[in-house]
C-alpha cells in the first residue's frame, strides 16, 4: 500500500470516529438501585455546553401483558444537539422538559424491583436536579419507588450520558432500560 491511500485510510477512519469519546469528562453520575440486566450502550456527549433538558421512551402500562416502562432517555444539549445512549424498541417519547434555567447537575431514578415470578419491569421514571436548584420529574411510570439522589456535579453539569439496556426476550421478560450513567464535563 502506498503513502497517499495509507495516508487517507487514516483520515477516513479518524474522521468518522472523531466524537466516540470526542469530550473529556470529570465525573460519572450513578445510583445504586440501577438493574444489572442487559449491557451498556455507548457513551454519547454534548459536543459543548451542558444538557438543559430531557425526554423519556416509555411503553404506556400493557394490561396483562409484559410491561417494559422506560425504554430511553434523550438530553438536550446547550449547543442545539440532541444525545441518547442505547435506547430500547418499545413506547413513545413524552414531552420535552428543560430547567428554567442552567442545566442538569443530579439525578434519581425510580426503579421496582425483581418481581420474581411476576412482570420485571426495572427501571419506570428518573427525576433531576437543575442548577438552580428545581427538580423536574420525568414523565415515566409509578410502579417502584425513587431511590437516592446521585452526587451533585461540581461546578458544571451533566453533559454525557450511557444507558443499560436489555434486549427483547422474545417470550420471555422484557425490562429494557436498567441503570444510566451520567457524565460531568
Amino acid at each position: 500500500m502506498d503513502l497517499s491511500v495509507s495516508t487517507i485510510l487514516l483520515l477516513t477512519i479518524s474522521c468518522c470516529l472523531w466524537n466516540t469519546e470526542a469530550r473529556v469528562y470529570r465525573y460519572v453520575l450513578t445510583v445504586p438501585n440501577g438493574n444489572a440486566w442487559g449491557h451498556w450502550g455507548l457513551r454519547e456527549f454534548c459536543s459543548r455546553g451542558y444538557a438543559h433538558g430531557f425526554s423519556l421512551k416509555v411503553e404506556a402500562a400493557q394490561g396483562n401483558k409484559d410491561d417494559t416502562a422506560l425504554n430511553g432517555i434523550c438530553l438536550y444539549c446547550s449547543d442545539g444537539r440532541t444525545i441518547e445512549s442505547t435506547v430500547g424498541l418499545w413506547g413513545t417519547w413524552t414531552t420535552s422538559q428543560f430547567c428554567r434555567s442552567g442545566y442538569l447537575v443530579s439525578f434519581s431514578l425510580r426503579v421496582q424491583l425483581p418481581q420474581g415470578a411476576g412482570d420485571d419491569t426495572s427501571t419506570n421514571n428518573i427525576q433531576f436536579a437543575c442548577s438552580d436548584g428545581s427538580p423536574m420529574v420525568g414523565h415515566g411510570l409509578r410502579w417502584g419507588d425513587f431511590g437516592p439522589w446521585s452526587r451533585r456535579c461540581p461546578s458544571t453539569g451533566i453533559c454525557g450520558l450511557q444507558t443499560r439496556i436489555a434486549e427483547n426476550q422474545g417470550e420471555g421478560d422484557d425490562t429494557t432500560l436498567n441503570d444510566v450513567h451520567f457524565y460531568c464535563c
